[in-house]
């Protein structure tokens, strides 16, 4: 992956105040005080404003700059408005990219903007510019650099000219990079907090909530708390429906879905799929018509349909690869590794799994399928009599899911070794592990 460089804000360069840019542009123009004040103000006035001593209006700024030749932004600021234009149009450039899942070039577009961003001096444009920098390098996988952003933005939010608004949009965009990083509670945290900033700050703020809604059903997902995930689910579609936020709905039936998928109820789930996939469909979101092909194909796997299955997963795969995600192509072959596991393929299973792998090495927030992919591998290994290495596997498996803290994805890795162990003869060490398992994924415990 190419490492981009970071978006580091300099110091800003001392520049004159309005008065002193008053004094050398009255200078340059060879007029006098009493010249630039003509029949409007005294000469005295002038010098008092080039001294310092008072501050003019808005309208004055406005009289001064026809005056001197040049527009009132430059006198107020020391910055054309052309060149605010300018930073504010690459940013709305590197928000685009973020839209089309571009990250590489959302990231390259904010780093040149540095300087720019130094002499423009403008809080709110820097804000946008950190925004978009971290969030697209949560999806290049460099999340700790996201989050290094995120806490500079968290600086530049705290000032008494934004809203609670912009501030919960902060708190949300952190909030995504630690559930990357499998920090689940402290994700959720954050994004109830984020959802108490709105609420409290009374401004319109239906995109960020039905946003926050939907990342947050993840984390419940992932915690096995079916209902929450359920309800923010509803809440998330509610707001982006009453938007008519395409977009936000795809992104939300696809939640929808995936918690269908994990509680059985299959046919709901492949329903929400197919809704998702049209919405994709429509927007030419080519990146996530390939995951929801990914989904189609494990649903359709589960619903006795191995050959559609495996039809829909390698178009997902090439789909992926066409718009260069490679990350999610990886999850792809991970999917084709378990249907080619289950349907006696140990062989090809083995080897899908092990190119899974290697795809996404180093992808810490990827830790649930670099889990999975561990899994189906050491499960091929094991159909192979291959024990030693099979054992290897499920424990580097329980050691990606132990991160997760995911209690249904490391009963699976006990699982798998209560197999390998009452494949050995050790009953009591499988029963043992079994017995674990059951415990973990029991919803209350007594």
């Amino acid at each position: 992956m190419p490492e981009y460089a970071a978006l580091t804000r300099p110091a800003a360069p001392s520049r004159p105040s309005l008065g002193e840019r008053v004094r050398q542009l009255r200078i340059a123009h060879g007029l006098t005080q009493t010249d630039l004040a003509g029949d409007r103000f005294s000469k005295e006035y002038v010098s008092q404003i080039e001294r310092g001593k008072t501050r003019p209006t808005a309208e004055t700024v406005a009289w001064l700059a026809v005056r001197l030749g040049v527009d009132a932004t430059f006198l107020e600021v020391g910055v054309s408005a052309s060149e605010r234009e300018r930073v504010e149009s690459v940013i709305a450039r590197a928000e685009a990219a973020i839209e089309s899942a571009e990250y590489g070039d959302a990231v390259a577009a904010v780093s040149e903007l540095a300087p720019a961003l130094a002499s423009v001096a403008a809080p709110e444009l820097e804000l946008r510019a950190v925004l978009v920098e971290s969030w697209a390098r949560m999806y290049l996988g460099e999340v700790r650099k996201a989050i290094e952003l995120l806490d500079r933005a968290r600086g530049i939010a705290d000032a008494p000219s934004f809203t609670d608004v912009e501030r919960a949009d902060v708190l949300y965009h952190l909030a995504c990079c630690r559930y990357k990083l499998n920090s689940t509670t402290t994700a959720v945290t954050l994004y109830s907090q984020a959802l108490e900033l709105v609420e409290r700050s009374g401004l319109p703020a239906d995109r960020l909530r039905s946003h926050i809604y939907e990342w947050r059903s993840r984390c419940y997902r992932r915690q096995r708390d079916w209902e929450a995930a359920r309800e923010d689910v509803e809440r998330a579609l509610e707001l982006a429906e009453g938007l008519n936020d395409r977009h936000t709905m795809g992104h939300v039936y696809f939640q929808a879905s995936l918690i269908a998928e994990r509680t059985g109820h299959w046919v709901l789930a492949r329903s929400y799929a197919e809704q998702a996939k049209g919405i994709y469909e429509e927007l030419r979101d080519q990146s996530n018509v390939g995951k929801l092909l990914n989904e189609l194909g494990a649903l359709n796997f589960q619903l006795g349909k191995p050959e559609e299955a495996v039809d829909q997963l390698k178009e997902a795969f090439k789909v992926l690869l066409d718009v260069g995600d490679d990350t999610d192509a990886a999850r792809v072959i991970s999917s084709l590794a378990q249907v080619h596991l289950r349907t006696g393929k140990v062989e090809l299973a083995e080897e899908q799994s092990r190119q899974a792998l290697d795809m996404l090495q180093g992808r810490v927030d990827h830790l649930d399928e670099i889990g999975n992919a561990q899994l189906v591998l050491g499960r091929a290994l094991l159909e192979q009599e291959r024990l030693d290495e099979a054992e290897e596997h499920f424990a580097a498996a329980e050691a990606s899911f132990d991160q997760l803290s995911s209690a249904s994805h490391r009963a699976a890795a006990w699982i798998a070794q209560g197999d390998l162990a009452g494949r050995r003869g050790d009953d009591r060490r499988a029963s043992r592990l079994y017995r674990r398992a059951a415990e973990a994924l029991q919803d209350f415990h007594f």
